[in-house]
């Protein structure tokens, strides 16, 4: 049984919670009435926070109506993740069945099920107008991640309407193994227990595409750092383990959730007849284990570990899409349709389809069904959410660690690079070279960085010079690695007296470069550091770099620019737009402190819009 639906029938060896069965999809063009996005309304604050408080009631007359709602139903249209789509159609069929009503007129609720991260890639780019009105994503995370766009639909959460935790689930054989219910573990231990040899074989959905396998491995890198700071070393040996974990787990990645389940062992063995090896341990929420565990027949149910050093949770935003084009019966609608799961049967919905809906203890019943039993601490709080700057930095080193990078980076070398950042004693280019000197320690050995400067009266009548080509960092060569001379090379970098911001030839012949040594199999990109606009006359205009940049790029072999405008001075939409015509990204920075942090973000973008 895949991870997004729910089963209409039950296994025998699981309790039998009530399984209202999903409504199928319904097709749009048959709607004969009109899209309400003519008028542009504001929420009234009353009803937003008796919604976000959980305090309107479906029942006791107050949504009730009687009477015919074939004529004058509101259409509301959500798209949600596969997995809370069975128990939201179920919500709407109640709705239907009950006559439920928004200020008179009956709630014509569709729910379709897609992957929260192409909604959010889509909404990001804010291309068109949605064509759904709310939008339930499995995490915030997602919600989050529509922020990063320029350009983005406006999206508004109104609440979480569940939650589910994320744990590491085996096959009953495998959990035995490593002493499941009575052993309890971290992360970085439950995790590397899981992957060693073959006795167990751990398999996650790709981070990138995936809030449960992100949650997990931001938790991951954070206990694996907390351990390391625990043992008086440093850091960047929590990394280091992170980073290996992760490597690891790539083996053995589905692209989505919905295939996840699909590489189970499936008579509890792992022995395939074709002789593959297939996982019996998988990083699921406690909901996708409950789902699974509901139909499975004994020797493919799971078992659930809940690491005792805090849980992430999916927490399931109900969030309005576009709600400044929308129309007072559709918003009055959407929210009405959430308040259904603040209700005593609305949240039975959604707990009988395996989420969490209150703050306190879960029923035994949940828990017993998704695979728990005491002493896993099922009930202990949800541990604190990641960061914006974890999230970029975890997907920044997913990208790195398991496609392995290639960099050339670019460094403005002109005369306005000596001046002092605010608030330091130090230079823009002595924070910079610091900053590139912490990135560089985030690389693996096979990762591949080269190092370029530019000014103008540089190199003759070239504005720029390659001091370290594009080579593996791992590579050794007259006593030392390519590691050991780039990082030279970064604390040699000086501006060059007299010399101003050459960029657009630059730009043009590091991109001719990069494109022409292109690595099959790696993230490829051109990084770009400056703290000025083009201050050379005799170069190319920014219309023929933009043209030329534009028929070098390919789509099947991508070399996105990352192109980081350093300081007050720097031109933040002349970088967007020259990062824009390679399909890449561009940033500005007040401290080159920050440029490190800005990498990572850039090669999460670029890493999950991958095709």
């Amino acid at each position: 049984m895949g991870r997004h639906s729910l089963p209409d029938e039950h296994g025998a060896s699981a309790p039998d919670p009530r399984s209202p069965a999903p409504l199928p999809p319904e097709p749009r063009p048959s709607d004969p009435r009109p899209r309400a996005r003519g008028r542009a309304v504001a929420l009234a604050t009353a009803l937003v926070l008796v919604v976000a408080g959980g305090a309107a009631a479906v029942s006791g007359g107050v949504l009730s109506f009687g009477g015919s709602c074939d004529d004058d139903a509101v259409r509301l249209d959500v798209v949600a993740a596969p997995d809370v789509t069975p128990a939201l159609r179920a919500a709407a069929e109640d709705a239907r069945e009950k006559e439920i009503t928004s200020d008179g007129h009956c709630v014509d609720v569709r729910v379709t099920a897609r992957d929260s991260y192409e909604v959010a890639d889509e909404l990001r780019a804010g291309k068109g107008e949605p064509e759904y009105d709310v939008w339930v994503p499995d995490s915030d995370l997602w919600v989050r991640r529509v922020g990063l766009g320029t350009k983005q639909t406006k999206v508004s959460p109104a609440g979480n309407i569940a939650s589910s935790p994320v744990g590491i689930a085996m096959l009953p054989s495998a959990a035995r193994s490593l002493g499941w219910p009575e052993k309890t573990y971290d992360w970085p231990r439950l995790t590397a227990a899981a992957m060693e040899g073959e006795d167990v074989r751990l398999g996650a959905a790709d981070p990138a595409r995936s809030a449960t396998g992100l949650l997990a491995l931001a938790k991951l890198g954070a206990s694996a750092k907390k351990q390391a700071g625990n043992k008086g070393k440093e850091g960047k040996e929590g990394d280091t383990r992170a980073a290996a974990l992760a490597k690891a787990l790539s083996a053995r990645t589905t692209d989505t959730d919905g295939r996840l389940l699909d590489t189970l062992a499936r008579d509890g063995s792992g022995a395939e007849p074709d002789g593959s090896r297939r996982n019996k341990a998988l990083i699921l929420s406690e909901q996708a284990a409950y789902a699974h565990n509901t139909s499975a027949g004994r020797r493919s149910r799971l078992d659930l570990f809940y690491p005792k050093d805090g849980s992430p949770r999916l927490d399931y935003p109900y969030t309005l899409v576009a709600d400044d084009k929308m129309s007072t019966d559709t918003s009055r609608a959407a929210l009405r349709f959430m308040t259904m799961f603040s209700d005593e049967e609305g949240r039975k919905i959604l707990t009988d389809h395996g989420f969490r809906t209150d703050p306190g203890p879960p029923s035994s019943k949940l828990v017993s069904v998704a695979g728990g039993r005491s002493p896993q601490p099922y009930a202990d709080d949800a541990s604190e959410p990641p960061s914006d700057r974890q999230i970029q930095q975890t997907l920044g080193m997913w990208t790195i660690t398991v496609q392995n990078a290639r960099l050339s980076t670019v460094v403005d070398a002109s005369e306005s690079m000596r001046q002092l950042v605010p608030g330091r004693a130090q230079s823009r280019m002595e924070v910079t070279k610091s900053s590139l000197s912490r990135a560089l320690a985030g690389f693996t050995d096979e990762d591949e960085v080269g190092l370029w400067e530019f000014a103008t009266r540089l190199d003759g009548a070239r504005d720029y010079r390659e001091l370290q080509p594009t080579e593996r960092l791992g590579e050794h060569r007259g006593g030392a690695t390519h590691r050991d001379r780039l990082s030279k090379a970064f604390s040699d970098l000086r501006p060059v007296p007299g010399g101003a911001t050459g960029l657009y030839d630059t730009t043009l012949a590091a991109y001719k470069k990069a494109r022409s040594t292109y690595a099959s199999g790696k993230f490829n990109a051109l990084v770009i550091l400056t703290d000025g606009a083009n201050q050379d006359p005799g170069s190319i205009s920014r219309d023929s770099l933009l043209a030329q940049l534009e028929e070098l790029s390919d789509r099947e072999r991508p070399v996105p620019i990352i192109a980081i405008a350093v300081g007050p001075d720097a031109d933040k939409a002349e970088v967007e737009q020259i990062a824009a015509a390679t399909g890449g990204s561009g940033h500005q920075v007040d401290d080159p402190a920050q440029i490190h942090a800005v990498i990572l973000k850039a090669i999460m973008e670029a890493g999950g819009n991958r095709p």
